[in-house]
Formats: C-alpha cells, sequence, structure tokens
C-alpha cells in the first residue's frame, strides 16, 4: 500500500482516537448522580429559593466556594477568595405613585430614578431625548417625554443602555424629569413592575451614603390607553405625585463565587473561556394553588450553576490548552447586578477573556435539543452543534426572539464589551408549554425534571466548552454581529 496512504489513515485513526479520548474525558467526571445531589440541594425549600442579599443565598454561595474547592479549582487570582464581595442598596417602591399626561391616567408606570415630585408641570416632547433632540429648546424647570430607546435601539435593553446619557442631557437642560415612553408586551411589563414596584436592589455608589438626595425623576410609562409616543402634542400637562420615604437606603452584601483552572498551553493559557450561571432565584412570593410560596429555581437556575460546576470538576482533572474562568453570579434576577458589578470590576483583563460561555434556563419542552442562545452569532457555532451531537442532542438557535433571551441573562453584559457570549440552555422549541410552566413558578422543583436528559445536556455542555478551549482558532463574533465592533475594540482587531 502506498505510504502517504498509510499516513493519511493513521492520521484519521489518531484524531479518532482523540475524539473518542474527549468524550472519554467527559464521561469520565460527568454522572447523573452528581448532577442530581448539586441541583436537589440548590433547590431544596431550606435554600427558600435563593434570593440574592438572605442568608440562604449566602449559603448557596458557600456550598458552590467550596465544591470548587473540593474540585482544585483555585479561588480569584485578584483577591485570594472565592468570593467577590458586592455591596448593593436596597430601595422601596413609592408610596404613592400617580401620573397624568393631557389629562389621561396612567396606570402602567415604574420609578426608575426615584425621586419626591408632587403637582401639575409643564412638559416638552423631545422625540427620542437625544443630542440633536435639545437643541433651541428650553427645558428649566420642565418633564421631558420622550420615546423609548433610540432610532436604531428599541429593545427593552437598549431603553436600559440609553437610560443614564438621556438622564444626563435632561439634567444639564435644567429639566426636572424624564417620562419615557415604552412600548412592551403583557409579559415583560410583569417581569419589570415585578424589579420595580416590589422594592428593588441596586449596586452600591457614593451616592447612597450621601445626605443629598437626586431630585430629578425618570419614570417609565406603559400603555397609554393605546396611544403610541408619536400621537402626544409638542408640550403636553403633566400632573405627577410621587410619594417616597426618602430615609436610609437598606444596605445588603452579596458574592459572586469565582475560580480558575490555569490551561497547558504556554501560548493559549493567556486566553481564558468563562464558563458562568447565575445561582440567585426570586426567593418567597406569591403561593400557588397548593399553597406552595418558595420559588425553588431548579430549572432558573440550579440546572445552569450544576453545569458551571461540572465543567469545573472536569477541567480540574483535565485541563484544557486555554484557561477557564469560572464565575457564579448573584443577583442576576435583580437586573444582572452580579455580572454588571463583575464586567466593571474583573479579576483578570477583559482583554483575555476570548469568549463566555453562560449558561442559564426557563425550562425545556424538548428533549432532543439544547437551545443556545447565540448559537450563529459566533464563531464557535460547530464546536457546539457538534459537541451536542456527540451525546444525541442537536443544538438549536433561540426559536423564540420575540422574547429577548439574549439581552435578559448575564451574557449580555459581556457581550456589550466585545466578549463573544451566547446562553446554553436546555431544550425548548418554543417559550411556552413545560417552559412557562415552572418559569418563575413555584412548582420548579428538582424532582419534576428527566435526569437521563439532563446528563447528555451537561456532557454536551462540558464537551462544548473543551472543544472551544482546545480550538488552535480564537473564537470571535460572526461577521456583522451587533456587538462585533466592541469585540474588535476590546481585542485591538
Amino acid at each position: 500500500m502506498n505510504k502517504s496512504v498509510l499516513w493519511i489513515l493513521a492520521l484519521l485513526c489518531a484524531n479518532g482516537i482523540l475524539a473518542q479520548s474527549e468524550i472519554d474525558k467527559v464521561k469520565a467526571t460527568v454522572n447523573k448522580s452528581d448532577i442530581e445531589a448539586h441541583i436537589y440541594f440548590l433547590a431544596d425549600d431550606l435554600l427558600k429559593g435563593r434570593e440574592a442579599g438572605t442568608p440562604e443565598n449566602k449559603i448557596a454561595a458557600a456550598y458552590l466556594a467550596n465544591t470548587l474547592r473540593s474540585y482544585g479549582v483555585k479561588p480569584s487570582p485578584k483577591s485570594g477568595s472565592y468570593y467577590q464581595e458586592i455591596s448593593l442598596v436596597k430601595k422601596s417602591a413609592p408610596k404613592s405613585f400617580s401620573l397624568e399626561l393631557n389629562d389621561v391616567v396612567h396606570e402602567f408606570k415604574i420609578a426608575v430614578n426615584q425621586a419626591e415630585q408632587n403637582g401639575e408641570f409643564e412638559g416638552i416632547y423631545l422625540g427620542y431625548g437625544l443630542e440633536s433632540d435639545y437643541e433651541g429648546k428650553d427645558l428649566k424647570q420642565r418633564f421631558v417625554i420622550v420615546k423609548s430607546g433610540g432610532p436604531d435601539s428599541k429593545s427593552i435593553r437598549d431603553a436600559f443602555g440609553l437610560q443614564k446619557k438621556k438622564e444626563a442631557l435632561a439634567k444639564e437642560a435644567g429639566a426636572l424629569g424624564i417620562i419615557e415612553l415604552v412600548e412592551v408586551s403583557t409579559g415583560v411589563w410583569g417581569r419589570i413592575n415585578h424589579y420595580y414596584n416590589s422594592g428593588r436592589l441596586e449596586i452600591a455608589s457614593a451616592e447612597d451614603s450621601s445626605e443629598e438626595k437626586d431630585q430629578f425623576a425618570y419614570i417609565w410609562a406603559f400603555d397609554l390607553k393605546g396611544r403610541r409616543a408619536s400621537e402626544f402634542k409638542l408640550e403636553p400637562t403633566v400632573n405627577i405625585n410621587i410619594g417616597m420615604d426618602l430615609g436610609e437606603n437598606e444596605e445588603i452584601k452579596t458574592q459572586n463565587v469565582i475560580g480558575v483552572v490555569e490551561g497547558t498551553d504556554p501560548k493559549l493559557k493567556n486566553e481564558y473561556i468563562i464558563y458562568s450561571a447565575h445561582y440567585d432565584h426570586v426567593g418567597i412570593g406569591r403561593p400557588d394553588s397548593k399553597g406552595d410560596s418558595i420559588y425553588n429555581g431548579a430549572r432558573d437556575n440550579a440546572v445552569g450553576t450544576t453545569t458551571v460546576l461540572s465543567m469545573a470538576e472536569n477541567l480540574a482533572k483535565y485541563p484544557t490548552r486555554r484557561s477557564a474562568l469560572f464565575i457564579l453570579f448573584t443577583a442576576e434576577e435583580k437586573g444582572l447586578l452580579g455580572s454588571k458589578y463583575y464586567v466593571e470590576n474583573p479579576v483578570l483583563p477583559l482583554e483575555q477573556m476570548v469568549y463566555c460561555f453562560n449558561s442559564d434556563n426557563g425550562g425545556y419542552n424538548d428533549t432532543s435539543l439544547a437551545t443556545i442562545v447565540g448559537l450563529d452569532r459566533t464563531t464557535a457555532r460547530k464546536n457546539i452543534v457538534d459537541a451536542a451531537a456527540s451525546f444525541g442532542l442537536r443544538a438549536i438557535e433561540d426559536p423564540a426572539p420575540e422574547q429577548g433571551l439574549f439581552d435578559r441573562s448575564d451574557n449580555v453584559q459581556f457581550a456589550a464589551k466585545g466578549i463573544p457570549a451566547p446562553t446554553f440552555s436546555m431544550g425548548f422549541s418554543s417559550f411556552d408549554g413545560d417552559v412557562t410552566k415552572y418559569y418563575h413558578r413555584p412548582g420548579d422543583h428538582a424532582d419534576s425534571m428527566d435526569y437521563d436528559y439532563l446528563l447528555k445536556f451537561f456532557r454536551a455542555y462540558v464537551m462544548a466548552g473543551r472543544s472551544i478551549a482546545n480550538d488552535p482558532d480564537t473564537p470571535f463574533w460572526a461577521g456583522g454581529d451587533k456587538y462585533e465592533s466592541a469585540g474588535n475594540e476590546l481585542y485591538g482587531n
């Protein structure tokens, strides 16, 4: 036989052995009993839904830190601790809150920025409330009425992102406040209403301890009796009453959990893959028909948390060429606060983070799938698809883009900095049925899931992570992605 043919056959055999060896490494550490043990503990009634800032949330954090320690995962290189401490402040909802625009009573509203304001004021409609909208306008002692987001950025995430900019422009012009007209679905309104009007947590700042309180009101107004923003006359009348308890804010301590495994390649070990998930949930809430008031969060997100633990155990035993940074976030359910704090206070330079492989879940309704929110948005698509297939699953892109899931989990904080960051989720072909049945419901218990399916799901995640971390090509955004320019800036491309 020709020597070149023999060489090719030998190479193919070697590649086959290598691929099998990677599968064996995954199977050696990812097993059903460990998966069940983690999820059953994290979703136990003992932890009362793991709400950020509660003693039970701290118990979960201690469990995660000590689990990483038991695997031989190293703590944060910055502090020498597995904890990244975060100070939050708890702000109560207004005691009273009414709003009328042009004598139309507005029932659905939130005070994004709380300030005590009472009376009738002049308003002025300013389009999106960006720089060009302010030219030649007198805004002193008036309320600015604006549309949500910007001309090319109209999602709820974009509205959050532009809030500080709009606030700064209005303050500089001498306005009393902003009323932003927001159009969202009923489901999104429900989540926003729960976050703001039941009291909320924010990352502590110097202003929170200052005796001077900001008197600039920023209000989001939803569904103005079917009237769209463009239908408002130029100078509407604003009647507003925001009754606040302006006492001291309550300070709350919480923590991200962080660990590191160094890579094996002399060069590639300077690049890191982030494996992330949030471990908090929503705590105790309205009882269901059975009287259960503990929102256990088995799917959301004990599953995602356990996915990262599985990755950590595997890489501690079988390191990859690139290094690994494991981050388990607190306060995701409070507005992505743990990941927001992290990207502003990283333990390692962000430009060394070449990929963020997040895991977050609402539920699943198709056990033949792994649904990856952002699958088609990075060059690691094939790594993930092939890894899922090796354990009998089909990897698909987000089938419910209308839900805005990419922008609703911790991955988006990294994406905004330029780091490619999809979210690996249990299989769903539509965001309904068994997904919404358990999503943020008291019935999201550990004993209500299919662990044979979860074993394949967890192994697929670990296999995908290993594939990306060993690939000689550094992953990046797919061409033309929204965050490609941020990535080019971060990495100096």
